[in-house]
């Protein structure tokens, strides 16, 4: 809901400063790489009890998220970049909720099962309707330079950024923040099927 007004404040100073790897000789794919290895250190860190560096450290992890892909515009885009991007983004969205689960099992284990559930459904039908835009040759419509076509909705990465960030700040506070995420992923779920429908069926 958010990605698209924050990118346009975000997108110049990123561009900027990935322009400043290019000229290092910094690829894509190593700070692909390097956001995954960081991200999760932060779910192993939530797990130890140590929120505040799990903060900084899920905050370092989504800097390079965006960065990697203002490089590969800067340089070659690659389908393997983009397969890793969204490969690992799943990976690190789902470890943060079961690092939670392993930091205190009796208060957070049921709601972090509904959230992860929430985001496997939605990333399912994320690239699922990608997978059919591409096969009827839908032009990628307000998100240039994704390696994948990402229909809007009510949960997207701003919007996990900010609930994971209100984990580590409010941990006592986990399970309400993740029923209303949740709540937001499923609904994003079903608005993504009801324009499926519309739009291939």
């Amino acid at each position: 809901m958010l990605d698209s007004v924050l990118r346009k404040r975000i997108d110049p100073p990123v561009e900027r400063l990935a322009a400043g790897l290019v000229r290092l000789g910094v690829g894509a794919d190593m700070v692909t790489v390097t956001g995954f290895v960081i991200g999760l250190a932060a779910a192993v860190a939530i797990a130890l009890d140590q929120l505040t560096l799990a903060l900084f450290l899920i905050l370092f992890s989504r800097l390079a998220d965006g960065l990697d892909g203002a490089i590969a515009r800067q340089t070659v885009p690659s389908d393997f970049g983009g397969f890793l991007d969204i490969t690992f983004d799943f990976v690190f969205y789902g470890a943060i909720p079961v690092a939670f689960a392993i930091l205190d099992p009796g208060a957070n284990a049921l709601a972090a099962a509904i959230l992860v559930a929430t985001f496997y459904a939605n990333g399912a039908s994320v690239l699922a309707f990608a997978v059919m835009a591409e096969k009827r040759g839908l032009a990628e419509a307000g998100r240039p330079g994704k390696s994948l076509l990402f229909t809007t909705g009510l949960a997207e990465a701003s919007e996990t950024i900010a609930a994971f960030v209100l984990f580590c700040l409010f941990p006592q506070w986990f399970p309400v923040i993740a029923a209303v995420f949740a709540a937001m992923t499923a609904w994003t779920f079903v608005s993504r099927v009801w324009l499926a429908a519309k739009t291939f069926g």
